[in-house]
């Protein structure tokens, strides 16, 4: 993850399980050349997840963002639930954040948990059921509008 600022409520990160670590790094460094750094059993097994060279930028027009976001997988673990894919949105104020999705009719599943050098990060199911979570980055990042 960068230190560099969000834009408002934007996607910053993607998270999905995996059944074998090894085999699923090797299936998308070959298929799409993404890089993967593996975190270690301290962090939960965690790999982070490169898609894009740091500062890629697509061609035209220059001013226009980023395009690709990195990501990271983990463990899966079939006792848990929501074992699927999903997108980390980043906020300013996580517990801002939690009421406005249950105020929004979502569910927060959890407290926010602390990820050292990172930030804040927590779990929620919208109204469709998908699973996403939040992160509070430790640095400043505009807040989402109410």
């Amino acid at each position: 993850m960068s230190t560099a600022t969000f834009p408002m409520c934007s996607v910053v990160h993607f998270e999905m399980p995996y059944k074998d670590r090894l085999r699923a790094e090797k299936f998308y460094a070959t298929a799409f050349g993404w890089n993967h750094q593996f975190l270690g059993p301290k962090m939960g097994d965690y790999v982070l997840v490169a898609t894009a060279p740091a500062g890629a930028r697509p061609p035209v027009p220059p001013e226009a963002a980023l395009g690709s976001i990195n990501g990271g997988m983990y463990p899966f673990k079939p006792d848990l639930p929501m074992q699927h894919p999903s997108v980390v949105i980043a906020v300013e104020n996580i517990h801002a954040a939690m009421q406005r999705v249950t105020q929004a009719g979502g569910k927060v599943l959890g407290e926010p948990m602390a990820i050292p050098g990172v930030g804040d990060y927590v779990v929620f199911c919208d109204t469709e059921g998908n699973h996403n979570s939040m992160l509070q980055p430790n640095m400043s990042t505009p807040d989402c509008p109410a």
